[in-house]
């Protein structure tokens, strides 16, 4: 199915006319360097196609011919290469690191050549080839260390061909592009034959499938999705791909396809904790991209682009796009993960563009909590997860966990029980509740009593809910109005009863809370103004009568409520001052 929807999404683009994918054959490659040379083979310049400053320079890509897999043989690609291949220039290394062998760096070079030669009519007889051939006939590499790039091409970047007057590579000349398809065409007909399954054609099977490209985690070179390299993982007596034969063109497809999606700078690739995720439809639809938006952390150029999108998707609810236009389209959902040289599949999920949205808003919906003004009115996932994360390191989220919290929003099903846990122990660890790790908190706690009793209504309110009676909600609230009580008797404290009583009190209360309470007789005591003094008395006695006896131990869940009760009401009070110094600048 996975292959199936990214061979169909390969059609799909193929349609597009500004953004279509390579033909059968040819792949999108940066090439750093381009060779221009004129009909008798001489050199006119090396064009230097990279844009932008110090070592964030990118290449210019060009349409080549695919590459090979590389192994520790000699391998040439066609018509572009690396500075060993193409010029015979041995690569600079560093200091200690081993030499290239100076005998291996020419066998390389002859086999660029002969790469080049081996092409038949009427690619051989194009004045472009004619050209290149002419050129690494008569090249001599002490002319290159004249050129100003010559420290450039130590380094031994890719390069390829243009010739003079023309706008394209050499490799993408008509007679040469026509000849190099018919080529890949010849080469997938003389394969073993089988059914493909993806097509359910009679094809030729392709034996080694194309390296997937741009799994984070995953080897610089590419993996595998299917790989067959072991007798332990063969079937029938049948090597490498026949044990999942798929035919070359639908191989390419699928590999072009992923390769794309998966692409630097993509915009329907989200990098979550160690899960590379990419978003496609089965036709154009604007959720392709939107969830990356959605879900990833906004450019730093553009801070209220997260914001906007998920205003829009409001909206579009709202006025019944994802509800009626495109809420048929299929959408697909590929979650992947390195393992060694192979690629794990960590989630796969075909929905609709409006089951989508609906998952989307139900997410921001259940983490919607009071916040202060100057904080983000919709978190996105990184922050999320960092607020969970050991000293508040993106490098500190737990993989697993990241993979398994994005699923669960897509899909619409309870948040894992360890994301809980997690957002518990970094409050109880740092003794603060933030803004994020609260509201992951209420999402958790809402989420799962949605799904284990559907008619119960939400437990856990966006702001401070007075009539809630659950005592872990409570307690939270009368462990925010001691603090209270001390800083305003206080001011200027370094620290609070937080800072010493939090992990206590918000689990074993009944060892904690009536210390509290006498010492905040002796706090309420030195209060200046005694209509405080009755204000804060009043708030304890209207909690505790809620409360009765307090408990010798909270469960897990009402750990959390205590967090929650104690952020309300602290942006209750944050609120309230707010309100009160607005006021007093009109008078």
């Amino acid at each position: 199915m996975i292959l199936q929807a990214l061979y169909d999404y390969y059609q799909r683009k193929q349609t597009d006319p500004e953004d279509a994918l390579p033909p059968f054959g040819f792949e999108w490659k940066e090439i750093p360097f381009v060779i221009e040379i004129d009909t008798n083979g001489h050199l006119i310049q090396i064009e230097d196609t990279r844009s932008g400053e110090g070592g964030k320079k990118q290449a210019r890509a060009f349409l080549v011919p695919q590459g090979v897999k590389k192994t520790s043989g000699i391998a040439s690609n066609l018509l572009w290469d690396n500075a060993e291949y193409v010029l015979a220039i041995p690569r600079k290394v560093k200091k200690g690191q081993k030499k290239p062998d100076p005998a291996r760096v020419l066998q390389q070079h002859e086999a660029f050549i002969e790469r080049i030669h081996s092409l038949p009519e009427p690619a051989a007889s194009d004045p472009g080839i004619i050209a290149v051939m002419a050129f690494l006939e008569q090249l001599v590499c002490r002319d290159l260390m004249r050129l100003p790039i010559w420290k450039e091409l130590r380094s031994n970047p890719n390069l390829s061909f243009r010739f003079a007057g023309d706008s394209e590579l050499v490799c993408q000349r008509p007679a040469v592009k026509d000849t190099i398809e018919r080529l890949a065409e010849e080469a997938a007909d003389s394969q073993d034959k089988g059914i493909c399954l993806i097509t359910g054609e009679e094809r030729g099977i392709s034996r080694l499938h194309p390296a997937i490209k741009g799994v984070w985690g995953a080897q610089t070179s590419g993996a595998n999705i299917i790989s067959f390299n072991l007798d332990a993982f063969r079937s029938m007596g049948k090597e490498q791909g026949h044990n999942a034969p798929v035919g070359e063109r639908p191989v390419f497809a699928y590999t072009t396809a992923l390769n794309h999606l998966l692409r630097k700078g993509s915009p329907q690739r989200l990098q979550v904790g160690d899960s590379s995720t990419v978003f496609w439809a089965e036709r154009p639809a604007g959720m392709e991209t939107a969830v990356v938006d959605i879900f990833g952390e906004p450019p730093k150029d553009d801070p209220d682009r997260q914001t906007e999108k998920v205003a829009a998707l409001f909206k579009s609810i709202h006025h019944g796009r994802y509800v009626r236009d495109d809420a048929g389209i299929r959408f697909f959902v590929l979650g992947l993960s390195p393992n060694a040289a192979r690629i794990a599949v960590r989630f796969w999920q075909v929905t609709t563009v409006g089951e989508m949205a609906g998952h989307i808003i139900q997410h921001f919906e259940d983490v919607c909590l009071v916040h202060g003004s100057n904080q983000p009115e919709y978190l996105s996932l990184f922050r999320l997860l960092v607020g969970i994360a050991v000293q508040g390191k993106a490098d500190n989220i737990p993989p697993n966990l990241a993979g398994d919290t994005l699923r669960a929003i897509l899909e619409g099903r309870p948040y894992p029980h360890a994301l809980l846990v997690a957002a518990i122990q970094r409050c109880r660890a740092e003794r603060e509740i933030i803004y994020s790790r609260a509201a992951l908190i209420k999402a958790c706690l809402n989420r799962t009593i949605r799904f284990s009793n559907p008619d119960q209504k939400e437990v856990i309110t966006v702001s401070l809910d007075p009539d809630n009676t659950n005592p872990g909600y409570r307690l939270g609230r009368l462990f925010a109005v001691l603090e209270k009580i001390q800083e305003e008797a206080s001011p200027g404290i370094n620290a609070t009863i937080r800072d010493r009583y939090y992990g206590s009190a918000s689990s074993t209360p009944v060892a904690v809370f009536p210390t509290l309470i006498k010492l905040s007789k002796h706090h309420l005591g030195k209060l200046e103004h005694k209509g405080r003094e009755v204000y804060f008395e009043r708030m304890q006695g209207e909690i505790i009568d809620g409360i009765g006896d307090f408990p010798p131990h909270l469960s897990l869940e009402d750990q959390g409520r205590f967090a929650i009760g104690y952020y309300h009401q602290r942006q209750d009070f944050f609120k309230k001052r707010e309100t009160e110094t607005a006021q007093g600048d009109d008078q």
